[in-house]
């Protein structure tokens, strides 16, 4: 198949285009490389893939907003399927530039939706997050669950983006498939995200900024498990589906300090800051549509994700200073 990834200089998305090359397929990425965090990191990513892949991967550089590029690159590649993963990420700098993230994340994937309509595409698989539940008092968050109080311009765009897709596979036939991620860390992952700045800050012996009293909690979900849930998906035959895809075993912050400083040997200097507006206190995925569905069985514990990124971390943190 030939696969359109979005977002595929980035975390999530080099690590799908990746996994998807390596099956067998092609892959076209399209990212605009901004500078949410330093460029020199997405572009360390495609250089990976590139020098593994020089035959089946062709990156193009360019914005999803535009009306021009998107449909003519459709056009031209004749895709099977879409893997959608561009976005402006992060529920703090939503609140900042609300704006942008509409822009981007709802009219970006509006604009992909209706060129995979025109052009045919077999299946259109996109990243929602965990962030649609708000604050969510059930035990695990289940996908049937009435969802219609986020706290966040970022979780109103990623709510907005699922009722887009339910209604092009309703009006137009066009299958689609929601993914909501639950807090995904991992190699090459984003430098605003709990694990990586703590990592950061307890290796270089620096205060740690922790916002409330520790006890918040996060669903923290390997990005080798996600992206197993991502390849089931983009695989599966059906008209509208959700899905979560979390590790359904939330930790606790203080936890997640603590397993940091043990695996670098070193005691985390605290600084707490009050609870940030946007922020939910805790997620906590039902996995068990996932597991029914894709076949999806996350593998990876908090314990073993951290050490692996640790030890990637420590070996190429100097791309994140540049």
């Amino acid at each position: 198949m030939k696969i359109l990834v979005t977002g595929s200089a980035g975390f999530i998305g080099s690590h799908t285009a990746t996994a998807v090359l390596r099956r067998g397929d092609e892959v076209v990425g399209l990212d605009d490389f901004n500078d949410f965090y330093s460029p020199e990191v997405k572009e360390w990513n495609v250089h990976e893939i590139e020098n593994e892949f020089p035959r089946s991967f062709r990156m193009v550089r360019g914005d999803i907003r535009d009306e021009s590029l998107v449909p003519d690159l459709f056009q031209k590649e004749k895709f099977d399927k879409v893997c959608h993963l561009a976005a402006r990420a992060g529920v703090r700098p939503s609140i900042a530039d609300p704006r942008l993230y509409h822009e981007v994340n709802v009219m970006g994937t509006l604009n992909l939706l209706e060129a995979s309509r025109r052009f045919g595409v077999k299946n259109f698989v996109f990243a929602s997050s965990s962030s649609v539940y708000g604050e969510c008092r059930e035990s695990l968050f289940r996908e049937d669950l009435k969802l219609d109080r986020p706290i966040s311009p970022y979780a109103a765009t990623k709510k907005a983006n699922e009722n887009l897709a339910y209604t092009y596979s309703h009006l137009f036939g066009l299958p689609t498939i929601g993914l909501r991620f639950f807090t995904v860390y991992g190699p090459s992952g984003r430098p605003d995200m709990a694990p990586f700045l703590f990592t950061k800050w307890i290796s270089e012996e620096t205060p740690v900024r922790r916002f409330g009293d520790g006890t918040s909690s996060r669903d923290y979900t390997f990005v080798d498990d996600i992206v197993s849930g991502v390849l089931s998906a983009i695989d599966l035959d059906a008209k509208h589906e959700i899905f979560n895809l979390g590790n359904s075993d939330p930790h606790e912050l203080r936890e997640l300090i603590a397993i940091v400083e043990e695996i670098l040997g070193k005691k985390a200097v605290t600084q707490e800051f009050p609870h940030q507006p946007g922020d939910v206190s805790r997620t906590a995925a039902d996995i068990s549509h996932a597991q029914k569905l894709l076949g999806y069985s996350p593998k990876v514990s908090l314990r073993n994700g951290m050490e692996g990124f640790i030890s990637w971390y420590l070996e190429h943190r100097e791309l994140y200073r540049k």
